[in-house]
């Protein structure tokens, strides 16, 4: 196994006390991923707090030698679901350019800080 770690994602790894990204067995996992700027503060903005929250994930997935194509699974975590799932779709579409792996996504009540509404966790196979 071998931790991915960006290198603008340096710093989460000592806060965080967790790789953002695993290569196992051909695959490679991203943990959740959020709507943070490099402060680690909350992005206000839904629309950015979306994008940035896939941003991180592209970011990770590439440091991997990965692209959108190779995800296999996607799993979300909302809070307020229905109220922001159509525009988390504009968002994702974006950045999936047509690719559409299974997606699982997830109500919740609350996520790791407050005004974070999505988290973003997926599995990408390793380019062969």
């Amino acid at each position: 196994m071998k931790p991915v770690i960006p290198a603008g994602m340096a710093h989460f790894v000592p806060q965080s006390g967790y790789a953002p990204g695993l290569v196992a067995n051909g695959f490679l996992f991203v943990a959740g991923q959020l709507g943070r700027d490099n402060e680690m503060r909350v992005i206000e903005n839904l629309e950015g707090q979306m994008t940035r929250a896939w941003q991180n994930v592209v970011t990770i997935i590439n440091a991997a030698g990965c692209t959108v194509s190779d995800i296999v699974d996607v799993t979300t975590f909302h809070v307020e679901l229905r109220r922001h799932l159509a525009l988390y779709k504009q968002v994702r579409d974006r950045f999936m350019q047509g690719h559409t792996p299974p997606w699982t996504a997830i109500g919740v009540s609350e996520l790791s800080r407050p005004g974070l509404i999505v988290e973003i966790k997926c599995i990408a196979r390793l380019s062969v």
